[in-house]
């Protein structure tokens, strides 16, 4: 069957701007996103993924992730994995 349907949504424009970028480097367009999305809901029946409000210390640790924060920098995977292992 061929595709016919069409959804309208609104987004915030940064987001949907992010979204496009990272979908783009995938080689992916935004409909073949949703498209796989959609299909993932009918597979799980339901959200395919876990939905919930991060506690204080992983929100607060977001916060500054985002801000660039206190961030551990490595300059190679093995380096992160000699890290990890410690």
């Amino acid at each position: 069957m061929g595709k016919t349907a069409t959804i309208q949504a609104r987004i915030d424009p940064a987001i949907k701007a992010k979204a496009q970028n990272i979908l783009s480097s995938l080689n992916i367009s935004m409909s073949e996103a949703i498209s796989m999305y959609l299909t993932q809901v009918t597979l799980h029946k339901g959200i395919p993924f876990e939905i919930k409000i991060p506690n204080e210390l992983t929100a607060k640790t977001l916060r500054k992730s985002e801000k660039g924060k206190e961030l551990n920098k490595v300059s190679s995977t093995e380096e992160l994995f000699r890290e990890l292992d410690r």
